[in-house]
């Protein structure tokens, strides 16, 4: 019988969807599972954007540009240069999803076996690409305690090496909800001006900054422009996951032509995500107002809610839509199938991700699982009243 390739035995499975199984025999038993695992909101996507599809009088579905369509590009620097960045179409690329714009940035910018570091947690995929592409995830850890802040300088420049060729960074960050400040990223510019290193940049919850916090764009940074390599999508920003649309920006061009040769190997991004994507930039800023109320009011209730069960802590995230609990449990990814598998409130369980996957050094959140407040308080309501049911009656609980 052949054998399966070593870099598909390395392949991580998906820490949100690996308990998927026990979700789907969880739901045939007749139970309300409350997704909390994944960051699918609730929010419908903007008008402007299905009335692109469902008004398309086009004759033929075919290829664009590998770049994606010139209209595209350059309405997406100008709502770019809205937000006070200064590019223009030729120095960004349309992705399948913000998935393949860090897929293509590692495979334009690292060699097999070169490293770059990643503050943890992080991103769970980030691994998954990282193994595609055949470098190395270097972790260096952020903790609860002090609310996932960026750690010290000192420790990120212990992890440098020889093979060391960036650094990236989600902001506001995917699982923390943790916003890096303007001194944050300009601590990081230093270290990346000093080692002359790539600065990945995964902003795609940039419109997600609460408690009047502004986002700072790495691209603001000020004398590592053509390090700099911002990676982005439209999934969060209107509600389009499904659509797989995301982009490539830089201002260093041989990034730009070098990520392009991989674009021309897919042959091209998505057509219909392409048109959604074009008439989204024309979103009404009311919208965006809901948005934020909404995901405000949602944070609010579901962090004071996870903090009056005994034994869990939850930082207040100032930005996307997630939170890292740390939860009174012996092993969260045990508890996370135990709760689909076994525990029943009401005919209703939860769902949700063990933090353990959204880091790269072995045995930290063991006790921690990311929960994204995606759906509506209501439904968030019933969640956390099944979740404190279970955690009392859990035989693996732990208290300190």
């Amino acid at each position: 019988m052949p054998q399966i390739s070593d870099k598909g035995r390395a392949m991580p499975a998906s820490p949100i969807r690996k308990l998927v199984p026990y979700a789907e025999e969880a739901k045939r038993k007749g139970h309300k599972v409350y997704h909390l695992n994944i960051g699918q909101p609730d929010i419908p996507t903007p008008d402007v954007a299905l009335n692109a599809i469902r008004n398309l009088d086009e004759k033929v579905l075919a290829y664009s540009h590998s770049a994606g369509n010139e209209s595209y590009r350059k309405k997406l620097a100008g709502y770019y240069v809205e937000n006070g960045i200064d590019i223009d179409h030729t120095e960004l690329l349309i992705t399948t999803g913000g998935s393949e714009a860090v897929l293509f940035a590692f495979m334009t910018c690292l060699n097999p076996g070169e490293e770059v570091i990643a503050p943890e947690p992080f991103y769970a995929n980030y691994n998954g690409f990282a193994t595609t592409a055949g470098v190395n995830i270097v972790p260096v850890t952020s903790y609860i305690e002090n609310d996932f802040a960026l750690p010290p300088v000192e420790e990120i420049e212990k992890k440098i090496s020889d093979k060391t060729k960036g650094i990236i960074i989600c902001n506001p960050n995917n699982p923390t909800g943790y916003l890096y400040s303007e001194e944050e990223l300009r601590q990081l510019s230093e270290i990346v001006k000093k080692y002359d290193l790539y600065l990945f940049s995964d902003e795609v919850y940039r419109e997600f900054c609460y408690d009047g916090e502004k986002h700072f764009s790495a691209m603001f940074l000020k004398g590592i422009e053509q390090n700099v390599v911002l990676l982005d999508s439209v999934s969060k920003r209107y509600s389009e996951c499904g659509i797989r649309i995301g982009a490539l920006i830089s201002k260093n061009k041989e990034v730009i032509s070098t990520a392009l040769k991989f674009a021309q190997a897919r042959l091209s991004p998505p057509g219909l995500g392409q048109i959604a994507g074009e008439a989204s930039i024309d979103t009404p800023p009311e919208y965006f107002t809901k948005v934020y109320d909404e995901y405000i009011a949602r944070r609010d209730f579901m962090v004071e809610a996870l903090n009056r069960i005994p034994g869990v802590y939850s930082p207040k995230p100032k930005g996307a839509f997630y939170t890292v609990a740390r939860l009174p449990v012996d092993d969260a990814d045990r508890f996370a199938q135990w709760i689909l598998e076994e525990f029943e409130y009401k005919k209703q369980t939860v769902m949700v991700a063990p933090a353990s996957g959204f880091y790269s050094t072995p045995g930290k959140g063991n006790n921690e699982v990311r929960i994204a407040y995606v759906l509506n308080i209501n439904d968030l309501m019933n969640a956390m009243e099944t979740l404190a049911e279970a955690l009392k009656v859990y035989p693996g609980r732990v208290d300190s």
